[in-house]
């Protein structure tokens, strides 16, 4: 593995720490309207600062965390895979399938919840487990499970889904077109607590999967062979880190919608923060990944106050100058290692 950049990893784990912990206790209270602590602890019956703090600037700050952590794991867990430093939550198709349940779910005019989830979220979720499936299904036709075979698999899905939500926009009025637009961005406006308890169950259990496969991960960088002669089952992994992050990050993009660049960007950062052993990696991608979406949605809620701008353009235009630098720097040509 490629040598450390001189920092010692504890305490570059340290200050990742630090930097989560001050964007939790700081960013409730940042906003088009800042917020006083005086106000949050007096927290009086009717105070309209107490109530904003409580009910949407706490439950949206969950949210960025959960998702930021959710989408920046399952990245570094797929560029480990399939040693692509290119690749994203979104490689095989999972947040085409959830856009095309929440494409359907507009189009077909829909308005209901189930056991307390939002409709939309409940499409956009199957949507997903439809993409998991097909892109499953399609890998195990080819025995070994190849990443080959799922990387293909995941860009013809990708496309498929693509296209139908296209025709399907093609076909809705100019309404129902913006909604779906409109939540093709990403966005944490409308999340909530429910929103939270939506997302935690399974990107709760994809971090815990993921955090227990880091010697694994750290095998994949030698490649599969030597990985495989190391006593490591190469297909039963890979299946178990696709579904795991597959359905993470299928929790995170049925409530918040396709939020782009961060499931690439931040495994970068840390990979040259603190090197590529996943032993440090993941945690640190964890950090950093909420707080990275976290800051990023105090961009979206203050940059054309009191307007809003949805939080996944944010990461994009963050994120392009990023891709570039990344070309221009050789990263993708030399992979992980």
């Amino acid at each position: 593995m490629r040598e450390e950049r001189g920092r010692p990893r504890r305490v570059v784990m340290i200050w990742m720490a630090l930097l989560g912990l001050a964007v939790a206790l700081l960013v409730p209270f940042l906003g088009m309207r800042t917020i006083g602590l005086e106000s949050v602890l007096r927290g009086e019956r009717g105070d309209p600062d107490s109530f904003i703090f409580w009910n949407l600037r706490v439950p949206r700050l969950l949210a960025s965390l959960l998702a930021g952590s959710a989408l920046a794991l399952s990245g570094m867990t797929f560029q480990a895979m399939f040693r692509n430093s290119l690749a994203t939550p979104f490689t095989l198709g999972v947040a085409s399938g959830a856009s095309l349940g929440a494409a359907i779910y507009v189009r077909l005019g829909l308005s209901f919840s189930l056991l307390g989830l939002s409709g939309l979220s409940l499409f956009a979720f199957l949507g997903a487990l439809l993409s998991i499936g097909l892109v499953y299904g399609l890998t195990r036709v080819k025995k070994g499970f190849s990443t080959a075979t799922m990387l293909l698999a995941g860009v013809a899905v990708n496309f498929l889904f693509s296209s139908s939500i296209l025709f399907i926009q093609y076909l809705s009025g100019v309404i129902h077109s913006f909604r779906i637009v409109r939540w093709l961005m990403g966005s944490l406006e409308n999340t909530g607590y429910r929103s939270v308890w939506e997302m935690l169950p399974l990107v709760a259990g994809g971090v815990a999967l993921v955090l227990c496969f880091t010697r694994e991960l750290n095998l994949f960088l030698t490649g599969e062979e030597l990985a495989q002669s190391r006593g490591m089952d190469v297909p039963r992994t890979k299946r178990t880190l696709f579904l795991a992050t597959s359905l993470m990050v299928g929790g995170v993009v049925a409530v918040c919608g396709p939020i782009g660049f961060v499931g690439m960007m931040v495994p970068h950062i840390c990979r040259l923060l603190i090197g590529a052993d996943h032993n440090w990696l993941a945690p640190a991608t964890l950090l950093f990944g909420g707080a990275f979406l976290a800051l990023c949605d105090i961009l979206s809620r203050t940059l054309i106050a009191p307007a809003e701008i949805p939080v996944g353009v944010i990461t994009a235009l963050l994120g392009a100058p990023f891709f570039l630098w990344l070309l221009l720097r050789g990263e993708s040509e030399k992979g992980l290692l």
